[in-house]
């Protein structure tokens, strides 16, 4: 299982994790000449000097304006994290039952049946959590037949508190922060109760009732599964050592204790060269073929209607959803205003934050047939 930093938050990409880290190091460094996260050492400037290089020293002591010093009133609406201590947590409660009803009614369109997946957004559960964490050992390498790591909410997030401040400052997609404190506390018992998980030996059941109380006693399955540790007042100190050891993150020097430019790892990989031209006998053989698909066949069975409320009418249907409302006249003229090519084009490859296809399961032809819908319909 690969770890990362336990508090950064997991929705952002690992490089930008890593970068944070590295930033922070790197200004420490170069106040305390300490070893750097890399293994290096940031030297001052001396005799307009780093080390062997000369350096620019106007543009070095230049001065630069960074702006003011924020407000306390500025600093209060930006700071709105809750940590894992429960920092940050209101005081509030919210039913498992409750957060499916909401659930269904703005999440199910991107994020699936019961947490699913679909329509290019996550998954949000695939099974039980504590059964998925094990998973994050599997090596396909290894066993090329075995299933890969399962990383959902669940199985892979560190804390819950992430979970609960992503739901109520990011979604739903379309129209963030409009949930209350209640709607976050039911929806993220509602994915606690997907994920099959439990809160101090009690069973998160379609009748649980989450509340603060109850979520400071929240413990994920992979809460010890990052690394390094960047908690406490000794964080840096402690990143830096664990990048001292390359033997911690797969690498090898040839020494240890020096740097170097060139030739750095030892080498470890046994190199197997692609004999008589590479592979040939493809399971299932390759496809030669170079003619375009054909077209598809429109489906006489598919029901225009039906297919519109379970997938469109959630954002085409009710103002404040930044979607055009089916039946204003208005503003579906001015949609057309680009021509039909042009609707058709981005209803299925997505425009400003709706889905490719709206991240509705139809084929082209049947997406086409939605929008003549919703097209008639405001005439």
């Amino acid at each position: 299982m690969f770890k990362l930093d336990r508090k950064l938050i997991i929705s952002a990409c690992v490089g930008t994790m890593f970068a944070l880290s590295a930033t922070a190091l790197s200004a420490d460094s170069r106040a305390t000449n300490k070893i750097n996260i890399d293994g290096g050492v940031s030297y001052p400037v001396v005799n307009s000097k780093t080390g062997p290089y000369w350096v620019n020293t106007q543009s070095a002591n230049m001065k630069i304006n960074n702006g003011r010093i924020p407000t306390a009133n500025e600093i209060a609406a930006w700071d709105k994290d809750v940590m894992p201590d429960g920092t940050g947590l209101p005081e509030g409660s919210g039913s498992v039952e409750d957060g499916e009803e909401i659930y269904e009614a703005q999440c199910i369109m991107c994020h699936g049946d019961f947490g699913s997946g679909g329509g290019g957004y996550p998954a949000l559960s695939k099974g039980n959590a504590e059964e998925l964490q094990q998973t994050l050992t599997n090596n396909r390498w290894k066993d090329p037949e075995a299933d890969g790591p399962t990383r959902v909410f669940g199985s892979y997030w560190p804390y819950a508190s992430t979970m609960w401040w992503y739901i109520r400052d990011g979604m739903p997609h379309t129209k963030s922060k409009t949930l209350s404190v209640d709607e976050t506390y039911a929806l993220t018992a509602y994915m606690l109760n997907i994920n099959e998980m439990s809160i101090d030996g009690e069973e998160v059941d379609e009748e649980y009732i989450l509340d603060r109380e109850k979520f400071l006693k929240i413990k994920m399955p992979n809460v010890d599964g990052f690394e390094p540790n960047i908690d406490g007042p000794n964080a840096l100190n402690d990143v830096r050592k664990y990048y001292a050891n390359p033997a911690n993150f797969g690498g090898i020097k040839k020494e240890v204790s020096q740097r170097c430019m060139k030739d750095c790892q030892k080498s470890t990989a046994k190199i197997r060269r692609i004999q008589n031209g590479g592979i040939k006998d493809f399971l299932p053989p390759m496809s030669v073929a170079k003619d375009l698909p054909k077209k598809e066949a429109s489906d006489m069975g598919f029901n225009v209607m039906k297919s519109y409320e379970n997938n469109c009418m959630p954002c085409h249907g009710a103002e404040g959803m930044g979607a055009p409302v089916t039946g204003d006249k208005d503003a579906w003229a001015e949609v057309m205003t680009n021509g039909m090519d042009t609707v058709q084009k981005n209803a299925l490859e997505g425009l400003n934050g709706m889905p490719a296809k709206g991240g509705a399961s139809v084929s082209d032809n049947e997406l086409k047939l939605l929008v003549d819908y919703m097209i008639e319909k405001s005439k």
